[in-house]
C-alpha cells in the first residue's frame, strides 16, 4: 500500500491536534460555565401565602369575592354577622354612660363627706375649746367635776366623729377609683367599649395586602369559626424562585448576585432576579432522633450524591402580560454580580 504524502500526514496530525485542543477548550469552557455560572432546573416559583381567618365567629353574611380574584389592600373579603357584636357594643357604651353617672355621684358623695368632715372638725374644735375654758374653773369651784367630765366626753366624742368622717372620705375616694389623672372605673368601661368596637370591626375581614384569593370553598351562610382559616391569600407584592442547587455549587453563589430565570410557562421569555439567601439546613432521616436516641441507617453507600440546598432568588417586578404563579417550573442560572 503506497504511503500518504508527507503533507497529507502533517495535515492529518494537525487536524487531530486541533480536534483534541478544541475538545479540551470546550471542556474547560463548559466546566467554567458549569461552576462559575451555576445552573439548575430544579426550581419553582413561589410567593408567600397567608391564611385569612376571622377574629370573631359567626355566619358569613356577605362574600363579595370569588376564587382566584385579585384584590387590593383594604378590599372587603367577607363579612361575619355583626349584629350580636353591635349589641355588645351598645351594652358596653351604656355601661360606660352609667359609669360616668356613678363617678359623678361618687364625686358628689366625696364632696358631701368632706363637708361633713369639716363640720365634725368644727364641732371637735369647739368642744376642745370649751373643755380648755372650764377645766381651770374646777379648782376655783365655779364648775363641778361632772361638768368637766361631761365636757371631756363631748370632746372625745367630737374627735371620734372627725375620725369617722375622715374614714368616710377615704372610703368614698376608694370607691371613686381615681389614680392621678386616670379613673379606674371609667378606664375599665372604656376598655370594654374599645374591645366591643374591635369585635364589630373584626366582622369585616379585609385584605391585608395586594394578592390573589385562593382556596375559596365557602358560600354565604357558612359559619366562620374564630381563628379558623376561611380562605388563603397569595401575596402579590414579592415573587421569588426557590432554586435547589447542589452543594458543590454553593461556593460560587452569594447573596446579591444576579440570576437569569426562564419559566416553562413562557418559553423564550427571560426574567431577572437577585439572590436573597442560601438555605442553612436540610432535614435528614438518617441521624434524626427517635425516642431520644439517634437513628443511623446500617448501610454504606459507595456512591455519594451531593445534597441540594434551596437558594431564594427574588424576581423583578411582575409583568401583567406574564403573571407569576406559585409552582411554575423554572430554570435558574446565577450570573454573578451584575
Amino acid at each position: 500500500m503506497p504511503r500518504a504524502p508527507l503533507a497529507a500526514q502533517l495535515v492529518g496530525r494537525l487536524l487531530g491536534l486541533a480536534i483534541m485542543a478544541g475538545a479540551i477548550a470546550a471542556a474547560a469552557y463548559v466546566g467554567m460555565l458549569y461552576y462559575v455560572y451555576p445552573r439548575t432546573d430544579d426550581a419553582y416559583v413561589r410567593a408567600n401565602s397567608v391564611g385569612i381567618a376571622p377574629h370573631v365567629g359567626g355566619p358569613i353574611v356577605k362574600l363579595p369575592v370569588v376564587d382566584n380574584q385579585h384584590v387590593k389592600e383594604g378590599d372587603l373579603l367577607f363579612v361575619v354577622d355583626p349584629r350580636p357584636y353591635r349589641s355588645a357594643l351598645d351594652a358596653a357604651q351604656a355601661k360606660l354612660d352609667l359609669t360616668n353617672l356613678e363617678i359623678k355621684a361618687l364625686q358628689d358623695a366625696i364632696a358631701a363627706a368632706q363637708a361633713e368632715q369639716k363640720r365634725r372638725a368644727a364641732d371637735a374644735a369647739y368642744a376642745a375649746q370649751y373643755l380648755a375654758r372650764i377645766e381651770p374653773l374646777l379648782k376655783r369651784h365655779f364648775v363641778t367635776a361632772n361638768d368637766v367630765f361631761d365636757a371631756r366626753s363631748k370632746a372625745r366624742a367630737a374627735q371620734a366623729a372627725v375620725d369617722n368622717a375622715r374614714s368616710a372620705v377615704r372610703q368614698a375616694h376608694n370607691q371613686l377609683g381615681q389614680y392621678g389623672d386616670i379613673n379606674a372605673r371609667r378606664k375599665a368601661a372604656e376598655a370594654a367599649v374599645y374591645d366591643a368596637k374591635l369585635n364589630v370591626d373584626y366582622c369585616y375581614v379585609r385584605a391585608p395586602f395586594d394578592g390573589y384569593v385562593t382556596n375559596l370553598n365557602i358560600a354565604v351562610g357558612q359559619y366562620a369559626n374564630e381563628g379558623r382559616e376561611v380562605l388563603s391569600l397569595i401575596d402579590n407584592r414579592t415573587w421569588y424562585v426557590m432554586a435547589n442547587f447542589r452543594e458543590t455549587f454553593l461556593s460560587h453563589i452569594r447573596p446579591g448576585m444576579s440570576a437569569e430565570v426562564f419559566l416553562l410557562s413562557y418559553p423564550n421569555r427571560r426574567f431577572r432576579g437577585r439572590v436573597q439567601g442560601i438555605g442553612w439546613g436540610l432535614y435528614q432521616e438518617n441521624g434524626a432522633t427517635v425516642a431520644g436516641l439517634p437513628q443511623v441507617e446500617p448501610t454504606l453507600n459507595w456512591v455519594r450524591l451531593s445534597q441540594r440546598f434551596p437558594v431564594r432568588v427574588i424576581l423583578g417586578p411582575n409583568n401583567p402580560e406574564y403573571p407569576f404563579r406559585m409552582g411554575q417550573t423554572a430554570v435558574v442560572t446565577i450570573q454573578g454580580y451584575r
